[in-house]
């Protein structure tokens, strides 16, 4: 096997904020060799989750029950990883700069590539052509 890398002394520092703006600035690998690193344990850290109450139409949670049961989770699980998608969805669309919020609330390309929606009459003087 050939010899490591020297590593760089990791800095002292005064404060956590300096020690957060020093790592996102600089790359760990330069001064911790990774091979000698040990998967932490820490079996006393709490949950992270908050209890809520959540009212659901009946017919919806009998839905998300039926789809769960098909994927043999359980139902409450399938509520947040459907709920994390959306979220991270939602989230992403609000990063990208050619999207607007409309008066709805709802997200739309600033230009469209949709057929714009027609009303009944519209729709059946198409079909009739």
């Amino acid at each position: 096997m050939g010899k490591r890398p020297a590593r760089s002394a990791i800095p002292t520092f005064a404060f956590e904020a300096e020690e957060r703006r020093f790592w996102e600035t600089h790359d760990a690998s330069a001064f911790i060799d990774w091979r000698d690193a040990r998967v932490a344990v820490f079996p006393n850290l709490k949950p992270s989750t908050q209890t809520i109450s959540l009212r659901l139409p009946a017919a919806l949670l009998a839905e998300l029950k039926a789809l769960a049961n098909k994927r043999d989770v359980p139902y409450q699980s399938l509520l947040k990883v459907f709920l994390a998608e959306r979220v991270a969805q939602e989230s992403a669309l609000a990063a990208l700069p050619d999207r607007a919020v409309t008066g709805s609330g709802r997200r739309q390309r600033a230009q469209s590539t949709r057929r714009p929606r027609t009303s009944g009459a519209e729709r059946n003087e198409e079909q009739a052509r």
